[in-house]
């Protein structure tokens, strides 16, 4: 799958932050579930690259790597098994060792400046984050408008309740969202429904 593939294929893409290693399989399994199969797992945990080894063996799932800040980030990643890499800034390092690994790549960007260098690099598909905090919606679309091949996904302050209006937008594929999973020992029950819900904000 090529990042476009993978941005498309659901509406949202649960950013998970998980500090146990033995919550990762019941949390996947639940978002499979769900409906929400593209997973990012984010490298803010000691125990990140454990969970997207086990999330890796769930039937089903698409599990990736976030918070990809550099190179020895990326080569790790890419060994525990991650399908695509996220990245909340482009540099020409970063961006360069990623499109030679061959892996899906989606840097984030915030500015024109940010898109026009992951233009130069070939990309067309970019993270927007933060999302609200860099202006929301309304700093999206002016940003979108002079990029017509470029595609998002925002990531950073939607909500279940403002996904929709994001969607709604040409240039945006899926956002990312925290709110489906939340911290500490995972209740499967309301993971799957929180899922289910997500899948439903665009047919």
């Amino acid at each position: 799958m090529n990042i476009d593939q993978i941005m498309r294929t659901a509406p949202v893409i649960p950013v998970l932050v998980i500090e146990d290693a033995a919550h990762a399989r019941p949390i996947a399994q639940a978002l499979v579930r769900g409906g929400l199969t593209v997973l990012e797992v984010t490298l803010r945990t000691a125990a990140a690259l454990d969970v997207i080894r086990e999330m890796s063996a769930v039937e089903g799932a698409i599990v990736g790597a976030g918070t990809v800040l550099n190179e020895a980030d990326l080569r790790a990643s890419i060994d525990a098994g991650a399908r695509f890499i996220v990245s909340p800034g482009l540099t020409e390092p970063l961006g360069k060792a990623a499109i030679a690994s061959g892996i899906p790549f989606l840097p984030g960007t915030a500015n024109a400046g940010d898109i026009m260098r992951g233009l130069d690099m070939g990309l067309e598909r970019f993270k927007f984050f933060p999302a609200e905090a860099s202006g929301g919606l309304k700093a999206l679309k002016a940003l979108a408008g002079p990029f017509g091949n470029v595609r998002f996904c925002p990531t950073g302050g939607i909500t279940q309740s403002s996904a929709s209006d994001w969607l709604a937008e040409e240039a945006i594929l899926c956002v990312g969202g925290s709110w489906i999973v939340g911290k500490g020992a995972p209740d499967v029950a309301a993971i799957e429904a929180a899922a289910r819900a997500a899948r439903t904000l665009r047919p």
